[in-house]
Protein backbone atom coordinates (compact mmCIF):
# COMPACT_ATOMS: atom_id res chain seq x y z
CA UNK A 1 0.00 0.00 0.00
CA UNK A 2 2.03 3.49 -0.67
CA UNK A 3 2.49 5.68 1.40
CA UNK A 4 0.26 8.30 2.85
CA UNK A 5 2.27 11.68 4.05
CA UNK A 6 1.24 12.60 7.35
CA UNK A 7 0.94 16.17 6.22
CA UNK A 8 -2.96 15.15 4.82
CA UNK A 9 -4.71 13.99 7.97
CA UNK A 10 -7.87 13.93 5.88
CA UNK A 11 -6.16 11.24 3.72
CA UNK A 12 -6.13 8.32 6.65
CA UNK A 13 -4.74 5.35 5.58
CA UNK A 14 -7.08 2.49 5.95
CA UNK A 15 -6.47 -1.39 5.61
CA UNK A 16 -9.87 -2.04 4.42
CA UNK A 17 -11.27 -5.51 4.97
CA UNK A 18 -12.84 -7.72 1.82
CA UNK A 19 -17.06 -7.52 2.03
CA UNK A 20 -17.65 -10.90 3.23
CA UNK A 21 -18.30 -13.69 0.98
CA UNK A 22 -21.46 -13.99 -1.04
CA UNK A 23 -22.71 -10.01 0.92
CA UNK A 24 -25.60 -8.82 -1.03
CA UNK A 25 -27.17 -5.33 0.56
CA UNK A 26 -29.76 -5.05 -2.10
CA UNK A 27 -33.29 -7.14 -2.48
CA UNK A 28 -33.69 -10.28 -5.15
CA UNK A 29 -33.43 -8.74 -8.49
CA UNK A 30 -37.34 -11.10 -9.26
CA UNK A 31 -39.02 -9.30 -6.33
CA UNK A 32 -40.45 -5.98 -8.46
CA UNK A 33 -41.48 -8.68 -11.71
CA UNK A 34 -43.49 -10.66 -9.26
CA UNK A 35 -45.17 -7.98 -7.95
CA UNK A 36 -45.87 -6.44 -10.94
CA UNK A 37 -46.88 -10.15 -12.39
CA UNK A 38 -48.71 -10.23 -9.40
CA UNK A 39 -50.92 -7.17 -9.88
CA UNK A 40 -51.45 -7.95 -13.73
CA UNK A 41 -52.86 -11.13 -12.68
CA UNK A 42 -54.98 -10.15 -9.98
CA UNK A 43 -56.47 -7.25 -12.20
CA UNK A 44 -56.59 -8.51 -15.93
CA UNK A 45 -57.95 -12.60 -15.12
CA UNK A 46 -61.12 -10.94 -12.87
CA UNK A 47 -62.04 -8.50 -14.78
CA UNK A 48 -61.47 -10.79 -17.99
CA UNK A 49 -63.50 -13.85 -16.13
CA UNK A 50 -66.47 -11.07 -15.59
CA UNK A 51 -67.39 -9.57 -18.53
CA UNK A 52 -66.07 -12.68 -20.62
CA UNK A 53 -69.42 -14.71 -18.35
CA UNK A 54 -71.14 -11.93 -18.76
CA UNK A 55 -71.27 -12.01 -22.71
CA UNK A 56 -69.45 -8.86 -23.14
CA UNK A 57 -67.78 -8.17 -26.02
CA UNK A 58 -64.59 -6.34 -25.47
CA UNK A 59 -63.67 -8.71 -22.03
CA UNK A 60 -59.91 -8.05 -23.15
CA UNK A 61 -59.92 -4.84 -24.20
CA UNK A 62 -61.02 -4.54 -20.37
CA UNK A 63 -58.88 -6.45 -18.52
CA UNK A 64 -56.30 -4.79 -20.38
CA UNK A 65 -57.35 -1.51 -19.46
CA UNK A 66 -57.91 -2.54 -15.55
CA UNK A 67 -54.19 -3.88 -15.61
CA UNK A 68 -52.74 -0.77 -17.42
CA UNK A 69 -54.96 1.22 -14.82
CA UNK A 70 -53.78 -0.91 -11.38
CA UNK A 71 -50.24 -1.19 -12.25
CA UNK A 72 -50.14 2.61 -12.94
CA UNK A 73 -51.80 3.42 -9.71
CA UNK A 74 -49.31 1.61 -7.56
CA UNK A 75 -46.56 2.68 -9.74
CA UNK A 76 -46.82 5.84 -9.16
CA UNK A 77 -47.75 5.16 -5.69
CA UNK A 78 -44.36 3.97 -5.47
CA UNK A 79 -45.28 0.00 -5.12
CA UNK A 80 -42.40 -1.35 -6.64
CA UNK A 81 -39.65 0.53 -4.94
CA UNK A 82 -36.97 -1.31 -4.13
CA UNK A 83 -37.51 0.17 -0.65
CA UNK A 84 -41.09 -0.49 -0.15
CA UNK A 85 -40.69 -4.00 -1.89
CA UNK A 86 -41.57 -6.52 0.90
CA UNK A 87 -41.86 -4.18 3.88
CA UNK A 88 -44.33 -5.49 7.00
CA UNK A 89 -47.51 -3.33 5.61
CA UNK A 90 -49.34 -4.90 2.47
CA UNK A 91 -52.85 -4.35 3.64
CA UNK A 92 -53.31 -0.60 3.92
CA UNK A 93 -51.57 0.29 1.03
CA UNK A 94 -52.85 -2.31 -1.51
CA UNK A 95 -56.41 -0.82 0.10
CA UNK A 96 -55.81 2.63 -0.48
CA UNK A 97 -54.51 2.36 -4.03
CA UNK A 98 -57.43 0.09 -4.86
CA UNK A 99 -59.44 3.15 -3.91
CA UNK A 100 -57.60 5.63 -6.04
CA UNK A 101 -57.87 2.37 -9.02
CA UNK A 102 -61.93 2.62 -8.92
CA UNK A 103 -61.67 6.36 -8.62
CA UNK A 104 -59.91 6.68 -11.41
CA UNK A 105 -62.16 4.27 -13.86
CA UNK A 106 -64.99 5.95 -12.68
CA UNK A 107 -63.20 9.20 -14.33
CA UNK A 108 -62.05 7.83 -17.11
CA UNK A 109 -65.88 5.68 -17.63
CA UNK A 110 -67.48 9.21 -17.61
CA UNK A 111 -64.69 10.73 -20.28
CA UNK A 112 -65.36 8.09 -22.50
CA UNK A 113 -69.39 7.06 -22.25
CA UNK A 114 -68.33 3.74 -21.23
CA UNK A 115 -71.99 1.71 -20.83
CA UNK A 116 -70.62 -1.14 -19.60
CA UNK A 117 -72.42 -2.59 -15.90
CA UNK A 118 -70.71 -0.51 -13.39
CA UNK A 119 -71.47 -3.64 -10.64
CA UNK A 120 -70.04 -5.54 -12.56
CA UNK A 121 -67.35 -3.36 -13.23
CA UNK A 122 -66.66 -2.92 -9.57
CA UNK A 123 -67.00 -6.35 -8.44
CA UNK A 124 -64.24 -7.46 -11.06
CA UNK A 125 -61.56 -5.11 -9.79
CA UNK A 126 -62.20 -6.10 -6.03
CA UNK A 127 -59.38 -9.03 -6.22
CA UNK A 128 -57.25 -6.60 -6.99
CA UNK A 129 -56.29 -5.48 -3.80
CA UNK A 130 -55.92 -8.89 -1.81
CA UNK A 131 -54.14 -10.17 -4.87
CA UNK A 132 -51.38 -7.57 -4.30
CA UNK A 133 -51.68 -7.51 -0.75
CA UNK A 134 -50.71 -11.67 -0.84
CA UNK A 135 -47.90 -11.09 -3.39
CA UNK A 136 -46.25 -8.65 -1.17
CA UNK A 137 -46.63 -10.90 1.84
CA UNK A 138 -44.79 -13.50 -0.07
CA UNK A 139 -41.86 -11.47 -0.88
CA UNK A 140 -42.08 -10.03 2.99
CA UNK A 141 -41.85 -13.17 4.42
CA UNK A 142 -39.05 -14.24 1.60
CA UNK A 143 -37.10 -11.01 2.80
CA UNK A 144 -37.41 -11.77 6.08
CA UNK A 145 -36.12 -15.49 5.95
CA UNK A 146 -33.11 -14.16 4.05
CA UNK A 147 -32.65 -11.36 6.63
CA UNK A 148 -32.63 -13.90 9.27
CA UNK A 149 -29.83 -15.76 7.57
CA UNK A 150 -27.86 -12.51 7.32
CA UNK A 151 -28.59 -11.67 4.01
CA UNK A 152 -30.03 -8.73 2.02
CA UNK A 153 -29.47 -6.65 5.46
CA UNK A 154 -27.32 -3.21 5.54
CA UNK A 155 -23.71 -3.14 7.70
CA UNK A 156 -24.30 -0.26 10.29
CA UNK A 157 -22.01 1.87 11.91
CA UNK A 158 -23.36 2.91 15.20
CA UNK A 159 -22.51 6.26 16.69
CA UNK A 160 -23.09 8.00 20.38
CA UNK A 161 -22.63 7.81 23.77
CA UNK A 162 -21.95 3.95 25.43
CA UNK A 163 -25.32 4.00 27.25
CA UNK A 164 -27.42 5.46 24.22
CA UNK A 165 -25.03 2.34 22.12
CA UNK A 166 -26.09 0.08 24.26
CA UNK A 167 -29.72 0.64 24.07
CA UNK A 168 -29.87 1.03 19.90
CA UNK A 169 -27.68 -1.84 19.64
CA UNK A 170 -29.70 -4.29 22.09
CA UNK A 171 -33.35 -3.08 20.29
CA UNK A 172 -32.24 -4.37 16.74
CA UNK A 173 -30.99 -7.37 18.35
CA UNK A 174 -34.31 -8.25 19.77
CA UNK A 175 -35.00 -8.83 15.90
CA UNK A 176 -33.81 -10.24 12.68
CA UNK A 177 -36.64 -9.09 10.04
CA UNK A 178 -35.26 -5.31 9.12
CA UNK A 179 -32.54 -4.48 7.32
CA UNK A 180 -29.63 -3.92 9.52
CA UNK A 181 -26.92 -5.88 11.57
CA UNK A 182 -24.26 -3.87 13.83
CA UNK A 183 -20.55 -4.27 13.02
CA UNK A 184 -19.33 -2.04 14.78
CA UNK A 185 -19.41 1.08 17.59
CA UNK A 186 -18.11 4.57 17.91
CA UNK A 187 -18.69 5.49 21.44
CA UNK A 188 -18.50 8.66 22.01
CA UNK A 189 -15.86 9.47 25.09
CA UNK A 190 -13.98 6.96 26.79
CA UNK A 191 -16.52 4.87 28.10
CA UNK A 192 -17.22 1.51 26.48
CA UNK A 193 -20.63 0.17 25.71
CA UNK A 194 -21.52 -3.67 26.55
CA UNK A 195 -22.77 -4.12 22.97
CA UNK A 196 -21.60 -7.23 21.44
CA UNK A 197 -20.62 -5.32 18.24
CA UNK A 198 -16.60 -4.63 18.22
CA UNK A 199 -15.73 -1.01 19.15
CA UNK A 200 -14.19 0.19 16.09
CA UNK A 201 -13.16 3.72 17.43
CA UNK A 202 -13.87 6.25 19.88
CA UNK A 203 -15.22 9.69 19.75
CA UNK A 204 -13.45 12.99 21.79
CA UNK A 205 -16.92 14.26 23.66
CA UNK A 206 -15.71 17.53 22.59
CA UNK A 207 -15.54 18.64 18.80
CA UNK A 208 -12.08 19.55 17.37
CA UNK A 209 -12.11 22.52 15.24
CA UNK A 210 -11.23 20.36 12.13
CA UNK A 211 -13.51 18.88 10.29
CA UNK A 212 -11.25 16.08 9.56
CA UNK A 213 -10.42 14.96 13.00
CA UNK A 214 -13.38 14.35 14.09
CA UNK A 215 -15.05 12.58 10.54
CA UNK A 216 -11.87 10.92 9.87
CA UNK A 217 -11.95 7.99 12.70
CA UNK A 218 -15.59 7.21 11.89
CA UNK A 219 -15.10 7.30 7.81
CA UNK A 220 -11.68 4.93 8.44
CA UNK A 221 -13.93 2.47 10.78
CA UNK A 222 -16.87 2.32 8.26
CA UNK A 223 -14.29 1.88 5.41
CA UNK A 224 -12.71 -0.94 7.86
CA UNK A 225 -15.69 -2.28 8.15
CA UNK A 226 -17.51 -1.77 4.80
CA UNK A 227 -20.60 -0.57 6.65
CA UNK A 228 -23.44 0.58 4.42
CA UNK A 229 -24.59 3.10 6.65
CA UNK A 230 -23.50 5.08 9.85
CA UNK A 231 -26.33 5.09 12.64
CA UNK A 232 -25.71 8.05 15.16
CA UNK A 233 -27.71 8.32 17.94
CA UNK A 234 -28.12 12.29 19.02
CA UNK A 235 -26.68 13.43 22.69
CA UNK A 236 -25.43 16.16 24.83
CA UNK A 237 -21.73 14.86 23.01
CA UNK A 238 -23.14 15.57 19.28
CA UNK A 239 -24.60 18.92 18.90
CA UNK A 240 -26.25 19.68 15.57
CA UNK A 241 -23.30 21.37 14.12
CA UNK A 242 -21.01 18.72 14.61
CA UNK A 243 -23.54 16.28 13.30
CA UNK A 244 -24.24 18.39 10.02
CA UNK A 245 -19.94 18.31 9.54
CA UNK A 246 -20.27 14.72 9.99
CA UNK A 247 -23.26 14.62 7.44
CA UNK A 248 -20.58 15.91 4.91
CA UNK A 249 -17.86 13.90 5.30
CA UNK A 250 -20.01 10.68 4.86
CA UNK A 251 -21.80 12.10 2.16
CA UNK A 252 -18.66 12.70 0.58
CA UNK A 253 -17.78 8.95 0.99
CA UNK A 254 -21.59 8.18 -0.69
CA UNK A 255 -22.36 6.37 2.98
CA UNK A 256 -25.84 7.36 4.38
CA UNK A 257 -26.22 8.88 7.64
CA UNK A 258 -29.52 7.72 9.96
CA UNK A 259 -30.25 9.69 12.82
CA UNK A 260 -32.05 7.73 15.21
CA UNK A 261 -34.31 9.90 17.45
CA UNK A 262 -34.94 7.31 20.38
CA UNK A 263 -38.63 6.76 19.77
CA UNK A 264 -39.91 3.73 19.32
CA UNK A 265 -43.21 1.63 18.41
CA UNK A 266 -44.32 5.04 16.28
CA UNK A 267 -45.95 3.92 12.87
CA UNK A 268 -44.06 5.83 9.86
CA UNK A 269 -47.19 7.27 8.87
CA UNK A 270 -47.32 9.57 12.70
CA UNK A 271 -43.97 11.15 12.05
CA UNK A 272 -43.20 13.60 9.81
CA UNK A 273 -40.44 15.99 8.97
CA UNK A 274 -40.44 19.90 8.81
CA UNK A 275 -38.22 22.68 8.32
CA UNK A 276 -38.95 25.86 10.14
CA UNK A 277 -36.09 28.99 10.42
CA UNK A 278 -33.35 26.23 9.00
CA UNK A 279 -34.05 24.08 11.73
CA UNK A 280 -35.05 20.22 11.09
CA UNK A 281 -37.73 18.86 13.16
CA UNK A 282 -39.77 15.72 13.08
CA UNK A 283 -43.47 16.03 14.57
CA UNK A 284 -45.55 13.00 15.71
CA UNK A 285 -49.04 13.11 15.30
CA UNK A 286 -51.35 11.80 18.02
CA UNK A 287 -53.02 8.51 17.98
CA UNK A 288 -56.68 8.74 16.72
CA UNK A 289 -58.95 8.47 19.06
CA UNK A 290 -62.13 10.07 17.93
CA UNK A 291 -63.18 11.36 14.23
CA UNK A 292 -64.57 9.64 11.33
CA UNK A 293 -61.84 6.43 11.32
CA UNK A 294 -63.10 5.87 14.82
CA UNK A 295 -66.87 6.06 14.31
CA UNK A 296 -66.23 3.77 11.40
CA UNK A 297 -64.43 1.62 13.89
CA UNK A 298 -67.54 1.19 15.67
CA UNK A 299 -70.07 1.00 12.98
CA UNK A 300 -68.21 -1.86 11.42
CA UNK A 301 -67.64 -3.48 14.70
CA UNK A 302 -71.24 -3.87 15.99
CA UNK A 303 -72.58 -5.04 12.66
CA UNK A 304 -69.81 -7.13 11.90
CA UNK A 305 -70.24 -9.07 14.97
CA UNK A 306 -74.30 -8.78 14.40
CA UNK A 307 -73.94 -10.30 11.13
CA UNK A 308 -71.11 -13.30 12.18
CA UNK A 309 -73.49 -13.84 15.17
CA UNK A 310 -76.66 -15.02 12.51
CA UNK A 311 -74.36 -16.54 10.35
CA UNK A 312 -72.70 -18.92 12.74
CA UNK A 313 -75.88 -19.46 14.89
CA UNK A 314 -75.64 -23.21 13.86
CA UNK A 315 -71.83 -23.18 15.26
CA UNK A 316 -73.04 -21.07 18.79
CA UNK A 317 -75.61 -24.28 19.24
CA UNK A 318 -73.56 -27.27 17.99
CA UNK A 319 -70.81 -26.01 20.51
CA UNK A 320 -73.12 -25.06 23.43
CA UNK A 321 -74.32 -29.11 23.41
CA UNK A 322 -71.03 -30.18 22.94
CA UNK A 323 -69.57 -28.68 26.12
CA UNK A 324 -72.88 -29.29 28.22
CA UNK A 325 -72.54 -33.52 27.20
CA UNK A 326 -68.61 -33.29 28.02
CA UNK A 327 -68.54 -32.06 31.84
CA UNK A 328 -70.99 -30.52 34.06
CA UNK A 329 -71.69 -27.23 34.11
CA UNK A 330 -72.82 -24.25 31.94
CA UNK A 331 -71.98 -24.01 28.85
CA UNK A 332 -70.84 -20.44 28.58
CA UNK A 333 -68.66 -19.12 31.21
CA UNK A 334 -69.17 -15.74 32.49
CA UNK A 335 -65.99 -13.50 33.35
CA UNK A 336 -65.43 -9.97 35.16
CA UNK A 337 -62.19 -8.73 32.38
CA UNK A 338 -61.14 -5.29 32.45
CA UNK A 339 -62.26 -2.77 29.43
CA UNK A 340 -61.46 0.65 27.89
CA UNK A 341 -60.66 2.95 30.53
CA UNK A 342 -60.30 0.43 33.52
CA UNK A 343 -63.89 -0.13 33.50
CA UNK A 344 -64.78 -3.79 34.03
CA UNK A 345 -67.85 -5.91 32.40
CA UNK A 346 -68.80 -9.13 32.22
CA UNK A 347 -67.22 -11.31 29.45
CA UNK A 348 -68.46 -14.42 28.06
CA UNK A 349 -66.67 -17.14 26.96
CA UNK A 350 -67.32 -20.78 26.00
CA UNK A 351 -66.86 -23.17 29.15
CA UNK A 352 -63.08 -24.71 28.44
CA UNK A 353 -62.20 -25.79 32.18
CA UNK A 354 -64.46 -27.72 35.06
CA UNK A 355 -66.78 -25.56 36.71
CA UNK A 356 -64.43 -24.98 39.63
CA UNK A 357 -61.90 -23.81 37.37
CA UNK A 358 -61.35 -20.19 39.33
CA UNK A 359 -60.95 -21.76 42.83
CA UNK A 360 -58.54 -23.97 41.42
CA UNK A 361 -56.57 -21.50 39.89
CA UNK A 362 -55.17 -20.78 43.41
CA UNK A 363 -53.87 -24.33 43.85
CA UNK A 364 -52.03 -24.19 40.28
CA UNK A 365 -50.19 -20.52 41.04
CA UNK A 366 -46.58 -21.87 41.35
CA UNK A 367 -47.04 -23.88 38.29
CA UNK A 368 -47.40 -20.35 35.79
CA UNK A 369 -45.17 -20.69 32.35
CA UNK A 370 -45.64 -17.24 31.73
CA UNK A 371 -43.31 -14.53 32.60
CA UNK A 372 -45.46 -11.82 33.72
CA UNK A 373 -48.82 -11.24 34.78
CA UNK A 374 -51.09 -13.47 32.82
CA UNK A 375 -51.90 -16.97 34.47
CA UNK A 376 -51.03 -20.26 31.50
CA UNK A 377 -49.58 -23.24 31.66
CA UNK A 378 -49.35 -25.85 28.37
CA UNK A 379 -51.31 -28.54 30.03
CA UNK A 380 -53.87 -26.98 32.52
CA UNK A 381 -55.31 -29.90 34.13
CA UNK A 382 -58.63 -27.73 34.70
CA UNK A 383 -59.32 -27.75 30.67
CA UNK A 384 -61.56 -30.61 29.52
CA UNK A 385 -61.49 -32.57 25.80
CA UNK A 386 -63.75 -30.27 25.04
CA UNK A 387 -62.56 -27.69 26.02
CA UNK A 388 -58.51 -28.13 24.57
CA UNK A 389 -60.50 -28.52 20.74
CA UNK A 390 -62.70 -25.43 21.16
CA UNK A 391 -59.07 -23.58 22.27
CA UNK A 392 -57.20 -24.94 19.39
CA UNK A 393 -59.34 -23.71 16.97
CA UNK A 394 -60.18 -20.81 18.98
CA UNK A 395 -64.27 -21.53 18.91
CA UNK A 396 -64.13 -20.34 22.44
CA UNK A 397 -63.98 -17.25 21.82
CA UNK A 398 -67.24 -16.53 20.02
CA UNK A 399 -69.43 -15.66 22.67
CA UNK A 400 -67.36 -13.03 23.06
CA UNK A 401 -69.14 -10.99 19.49
CA UNK A 402 -71.79 -10.23 22.04
CA UNK A 403 -70.22 -8.04 24.19
CA UNK A 404 -68.65 -6.13 21.06
CA UNK A 405 -72.34 -5.72 19.83
CA UNK A 406 -73.12 -4.54 23.39
CA UNK A 407 -69.84 -1.97 22.90
CA UNK A 408 -67.13 -3.50 25.61
CA UNK A 409 -65.05 -4.70 23.18
CA UNK A 410 -63.81 -4.33 19.84
CA UNK A 411 -63.53 -7.30 16.87
CA UNK A 412 -60.14 -5.99 17.09
CA UNK A 413 -57.60 -4.81 19.96
CA UNK A 414 -55.71 -6.02 23.42
CA UNK A 415 -56.41 -8.91 25.36
CA UNK A 416 -58.80 -7.98 28.02
CA UNK A 417 -56.94 -8.43 31.19
CA UNK A 418 -58.72 -9.83 34.70
CA UNK A 419 -58.48 -7.78 37.48
CA UNK A 420 -55.58 -8.59 39.34
CA UNK A 421 -54.20 -8.60 36.35
CA UNK A 422 -54.86 -5.02 35.56
CA UNK A 423 -54.35 -4.30 39.49
CA UNK A 424 -50.79 -5.00 39.21
CA UNK A 425 -49.81 -2.86 36.09
CA UNK A 426 -47.62 -0.09 35.89
CA UNK A 427 -48.29 3.46 34.21
CA UNK A 428 -46.81 1.71 31.04
CA UNK A 429 -48.73 -1.60 30.90
CA UNK A 430 -52.07 0.56 31.91
CA UNK A 431 -51.56 1.86 28.47
CA UNK A 432 -52.88 -1.10 26.97
CA UNK A 433 -56.54 0.07 28.52
CA UNK A 434 -56.62 3.27 26.42
CA UNK A 435 -59.22 1.43 23.49
CA UNK A 436 -61.41 -1.23 24.10
CA UNK A 437 -59.99 -5.03 23.96
CA UNK A 438 -60.59 -7.14 21.22
CA UNK A 439 -62.00 -10.35 20.18
CA UNK A 440 -58.51 -10.53 18.20
CA UNK A 441 -55.54 -8.36 18.30
CA UNK A 442 -51.57 -8.33 17.23
CA UNK A 443 -51.21 -10.87 20.18
CA UNK A 444 -53.32 -13.58 19.19
CA UNK A 445 -51.98 -13.45 15.52
CA UNK A 446 -47.79 -12.79 16.88
CA UNK A 447 -47.85 -16.47 19.01
CA UNK A 448 -50.65 -15.88 21.46
CA UNK A 449 -49.26 -17.89 24.80
CA UNK A 450 -45.95 -18.70 23.11
CA UNK A 451 -45.13 -15.01 23.86
CA UNK A 452 -43.39 -13.80 26.48
CA UNK A 453 -45.01 -10.70 29.01
CA UNK A 454 -42.52 -8.30 28.00
CA UNK A 455 -43.67 -9.11 23.90
CA UNK A 456 -47.46 -9.22 25.04
CA UNK A 457 -47.17 -6.28 26.28
CA UNK A 458 -45.03 -4.38 23.61
CA UNK A 459 -47.54 -5.90 20.84
CA UNK A 460 -50.53 -4.05 22.86
CA UNK A 461 -48.67 -1.10 23.17
CA UNK A 462 -47.65 -0.79 19.06
CA UNK A 463 -51.96 -1.37 18.86
CA UNK A 464 -52.47 1.00 21.06
CA UNK A 465 -50.57 4.27 19.66
CA UNK A 466 -50.74 3.02 15.98
CA UNK A 467 -54.05 2.06 15.65
CA UNK A 468 -55.50 2.36 12.00
CA UNK A 469 -58.32 1.19 9.56
CA UNK A 470 -56.28 -0.52 7.45
CA UNK A 471 -54.70 -2.27 10.73
CA UNK A 472 -57.19 -3.80 11.39
CA UNK A 473 -58.35 -5.43 8.06
CA UNK A 474 -54.54 -6.55 8.11
CA UNK A 475 -55.13 -8.46 12.02
CA UNK A 476 -58.81 -9.81 10.99
CA UNK A 477 -56.56 -11.28 7.69
CA UNK A 478 -54.15 -12.84 9.60
CA UNK A 479 -56.14 -13.75 12.39
CA UNK A 480 -57.52 -16.54 9.60
CA UNK A 481 -54.13 -18.24 9.36
CA UNK A 482 -53.58 -17.77 13.00
CA UNK A 483 -56.50 -20.16 13.87
CA UNK A 484 -56.07 -22.69 11.47
CA UNK A 485 -52.07 -23.18 12.48
CA UNK A 486 -53.34 -22.66 16.53
CA UNK A 487 -50.08 -21.43 17.54
CA UNK A 488 -49.75 -21.16 21.09
CA UNK A 489 -52.99 -21.99 21.39
CA UNK A 490 -53.68 -24.18 24.81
Amino acid sequence: MPHVPAARPAQTQVVREQPPTGRRTGKPGWYGPAAVIGDVTGAAVPVYLAFALAGGRHAVAYAMVAAAAWLLVRGARDRYGERRLGERDNVGPALQDWLVLVGLLAVVRAATGEESPFPLALAALVPCAPTSAVVQTLIYRHLAARRRDGRTVRRALVLGEANAVDGLVSHLAKQTDHEFVVVGVCPIGDEDPHALAPVATHISRQAPPLLSADSAPVLAAARRLYADVVLVVPGPYMSGARLRRLSWALHGEECPLVVVPGLSEVAGRRVGVVSVAGLTMLTVAPPLRRGVATLLKSVTDRLGAALLIVLLAPVFVAVALAVRMDSPGPAVHRQTRIGRGGKPFTMAKFRTMVADAERLRHQLTGTNEQDGRMFKMRRDPRITRVGRVLRRCSLDELPQLFNVVQGHMSLVGPRPPLPDEAAGYDEVERRRLAVKPGLTGLWQVSGRSDLSWDETVALDLRYVDNWSPSGDLGVLCRTVGAVVAGRGAY
